[in-house]
């Protein structure tokens, strides 16, 4: 532990610091899935808002949740005594360790609470063991006495959790079944979600491996961190043509906010680093969240 991790009661953030500390800028992965899925079924003719809605909560929850779950964590191991990218609140000091960990656990309780009435309004309670097994990846990630995002397999989380699990999961609420555009469209989905988190780990590779944090990254090194980006981008291309294919060429249109995309591709493969990659980072985010209202919003027009 580190120094922050016993701090006095002087330790008191502003509130907008412990909004910046929610990271904000990471919510449009919360959001995606949400939008991609209900768009899709939309198309279907199974659209639920009411469903939809108790999903965004459950999924930005979540996000908030792992947010200040991170930050705990790593405010405590002391991963975050030299960093780059935005505040964290107890690696600067600017709150105690127990009030951030108590902001995580709130913010799982309100998703447990969200998923909760949603299972009640759907019937399917097989849901509710799903969404224990949300909480437990977030909590774990970088908590616990080994945490798996400190052994390369945070993508793997995100991609399975924010991807597959949080489109497959609005959409079946919704439609009552899982189809293959879906699976496609949790592909495209988590591949970008994934994007974001390759970004930050790029951005953070130098600190991390100083202080023996193993993200995928650190274990892949520079230059094969740097094409797994560009590969991942590519992989939602991919999947998004996938789910015009089978559905509308309108959902096409969604391939469009990729374009934003090319010149964040350039800087990584370039060699871009430290603050030059949270550029990176908020284009990647905004391309994500752009995507897919366009492809729902194409899917509920057709």
């Amino acid at each position: 532990m580190t120094a922050h991790a016993d701090q006095g009661p002087a330790a008191r953030a502003t509130p907008g610091q412990w909004v910046e500390g929610a990271r904000p800028r990471t919510l449009p992965a919360a959001i995606s899935p949400v939008v991609a899925a209900t768009g899709l079924a939309a198309f279907e003719g199974g659209a639920d808002w009411v469903a939809a809605v108790l999903a965004l909560v459950v999924s930005l929850a979540l996000q908030v949740g792992v947010n200040f779950a991170n930050d705990y964590s790593d405010g405590i191991r002391g991963t975050d005594a030299d960093r780059v990218g935005p505040l964290r609140l107890v690696g600067s000091g600017l709150a105690r360790p127990t009030t951030v960990r108590a902001a995580a656990f709130a913010s799982f309780a309100v998703a447990g609470v969200a998923g909760l009435v949603l299972v009640l309004l759907t019937g399917h309670w097989w849901l509710l063991a799903v969404g224990a097994a949300s909480v437990l990846a977030a909590w774990y990630y970088t908590g616990g006495r080994r945490p798996y995002g400190y052994r390369g397999l945070g993508e793997a989380f995100v991609f399975v959790f924010f991807g597959l699990v949080a489109v497959g999961g609005t959409g079946y609420v919704q439609t009552g079944h899982l189809t293959v555009p879906l699976l496609l469209t949790g592909i495209w989905v988590g591949a970008l979600t994934t994007a974001i988190l390759v970004a930050n780990n790029l951005r953070d590779l130098r600190g991390d491996a100083a202080t023996g944090k193993l993200t995928l990254a650190t274990r892949l090194g520079d230059q094969r961190t740097r094409s797994f980006y560009v590969g991942l981008v590519a992989v939602s291309a991919l999947g998004l043509a996938g789910v015009a294919a089978l559905t509308t060429p309108w959902a096409l249109l969604g391939l469009l906010p990729l374009l934003l995309l090319v010149r964040p591709s350039r800087a990584v493969l370039s060699g871009a680093v430290g603050r030059d990659l949270i550029g990176v980072l908020k284009a990647t985010g905004s391309a994500e969240l752009v995507a897919a209202l366009v492809s729902a919003l194409a899917l509920v027009l057709a």
